[in-house]
């Protein structure tokens, strides 16, 4: 019950045509998610496993993707351990980080971990209803992108308030890491072939705070999974990354659309995820055909065997607007280029 797209792209098998996801593939530009949000809440969606496995399986069936996503959001651990969490639409904490004193204002991991269970029950759900020639994913913030969001509430914008309480990090660490462990767990034992650790906030690291806070942490995360993680940046560099790459169990690497992902092959272990540019599938149609067209074609020159480890997607998530025309025609040509 598996993709076998994407499981070669995870064992660096040579192919002619790549796998195809995409992050926030369920989501606001989709009509089949546009309809369920007309009779639930964003939370709704995400809590009840049933509704979850909906969401999950509409870009499945209406764009054939390889590969199927955990509907979820990487805020409900911090839910989890007491902050509090409310969508209007934007996410909101109940309180924020501030100093050490607030650390004892948070659940105990025990707890924590119990209040993660819905993400388990939703996997097995989504496996159940997914076809055999499938795969699933799930997903996990990393703690450095958590800590953004429980001290500032997001990753955008200023974020110095985030380094002026950079000395809470550790700390937070400690708190996030048992939780994060056992929310990966819960989703590998209920049905995920792979979590991505998602990082939108590593960008915004400086690269030796990333190698002395951060780094050490993810190696380790790595090695107590080997080869069932994957790891997503945004708008970091190879300062950042190339550690990891080195040294890491990591089962495979997510590049936004700033690298040149050829210079990728070949590097670490895994499977190599991107990384077209998400804001041009809002080009008018026959300009975003033609970009496309030109951006397949790098890849299309490279042999198999040059390229192996590639799944196909964007720099980062699908966004809301989108023309589903788009999102149809960006699978259907990968697929159609790379057959002949």
């Amino acid at each position: 019950m598996a993709n076998k797209k994407f499981q070669n792209a995870c064992n660096r098998v040579p192919q002619n045509v790549p796998p195809v996801w995409m992050m926030r593939q369920a989501g606001r530009y989709h009509k089949h998610y546009q309809a369920l949000r007309k009779k639930h809440s964003f939370i709704e969606l995400c809590k009840d496993p049933e509704l979850a496995a909906e969401v999950a399986m509409g870009p499945i069936e209406d764009f054939d993707f390889d590969v199927a996503i955990l509907f979820s959001d990487l805020l409900f651990p911090l839910e989890a351990l007491g902050m509090g969490l409310e969508y209007s639409p934007a996410p909101a904490l109940g309180w924020y980080l501030s100093d050490e004193s607030d650390f004892g204002k948070m659940q105990s991991v025990e707890k924590a971990i119990d209040h993660m269970g819905f993400q388990g029950e939703a996997v097995k759900r989504t496996r159940e209803r997914l076809p055999d020639d499938k795969s699933l994913i799930g997903f996990v913030g990393s703690p450095w992108t958590l800590f953004v969001y429980a001290v500032a509430g997001s990753h955008k914008g200023n974020l110095v308030p985030v380094k002026k309480r950079l000395s809470l990090f550790p700390d937070f660490c400690e708190m996030i890491a048992p939780l994060m462990e056992a929310n990966i767990r819960i989703q590998l034992e209920a049905g995920a072939e792979k979590v991505m650790v998602f990082d939108t906030a590593a960008g915004e690291m400086a690269a030796q705070d990333f190698y002395k806070h951060l780094h050490p942490y993810l190696i380790g995360l790595s090695q107590k999974f080997p080869n069932q993680l994957g790891y997503y940046s945004k708008n970091t560099v190879s300062e950042h990354l190339g550690g990891l790459l080195e040294s890491s169990e990591f089962g495979g690497f997510g590049y936004d659309h700033r690298w040149d992902l050829r210079t990728k092959f070949g590097k670490g272990q895994g499977f190599v995820q991107g990384n077209f540019d998400q804001s041009l599938l809002f080009l008018p149609e026959e300009a975003f055909k033609s970009y496309l067209h030109e951006y397949l074609q790098n890849f299309l020159e490279l042999k198999p065997e040059d390229r192996a480890g590639w799944v196909c997607g964007l720099g980062h998530g699908v966004l809301p607007e989108t023309p589903e025309a788009h999102v149809k025609y960006f699978v259907q040509t990968v697929r159609e280029m790379f057959q002949s």
